[in-house]
């Protein structure tokens, strides 16, 4: 008696037949474990030289889980999870130009690391590299145009939004940038205003 081999078609026909059209790879998403209950927002720290970027981007991130709700804010020696945020690079290019050769349209990018952290067993959780929010803009001097901060206040809002998904919906939520992507670009510009220098103490003349 002869076998007979199935036709890998038919087995192919067979398991789609199984299985029907709801068959497919779906990972579960990385939830946080279980013993993070409450989170708490690191200082962030700005290594660019804009000065005061922290403040705004904090301000957004805390709103953005408080509007999430999911889990709570608390201070840090009361939470089980820390996230850790760092301004790595802003970069302003000019890249549109009219007959004069002044600018007429912006393109602004913001980069963060974040970082999270289980408090409860001092160990870092995951750590996410560039995550990147970029907008380009009319300048401000024609119509419909934005200055440099109305663009970074869209920016924190993006930026926000990304911190929040990648800490709660896990790995692969929000991916950061590869680093190719930013080798080669304009560095960190520098501030229109530079902060003033603290002043020196008076040392009082010996008598």
């Amino acid at each position: 008696m002869t076998m007979r081999r199935c036709s890998p078609l038919l087995a192919l026909a067979a398991l789609a037949a199984c299985g029907g059209p709801e068959v497919g790879y779906r990972p579960a998403p990385q939830l946080l474990p279980s013993n993070i209950q409450k989170l708490a927002i690191r200082p962030i720290v700005n290594k660019t030289q804009q000065f005061g970027l922290e403040d705004k981007l904090a301000l957004r991130i805390r709103d953005e889980f408080l509007r999430d709700a999911r889990y709570p804010l608390t201070p840090e020696s009361e939470a089980n999870g820390v996230v850790w945020v760092t301004i790595s690079r802003y970069i302003l290019t000019a890249v549109q130009y009219d007959a004069t050769l002044a600018p007429t349209a912006y393109k602004l990018r913001i980069l963060v690391d974040v970082q999270f952290v289980d408090r409860g067993n001092n160990q870092t959780l995951w750590e996410e590299k560039n995550l990147e929010s970029a907008l380009t803009y009319p300048a401000s001097t024609l119509r419909g145009g934005l200055t440099e901060e109305q663009a970074r206040e869209q920016i924190w809002d993006i930026l926000a939004r990304s911190v929040v998904k990648r800490v709660i919906d896990g790995f692969g939520s929000v991916t950061g940038t590869s680093e190719r992507r930013i080798t080669g670009d304009a560095p960190s510009t520098e501030p229109a205003v530079k902060p003033e220098e603290p002043l020196k103490p008076v040392v009082p003349a010996p008598y």
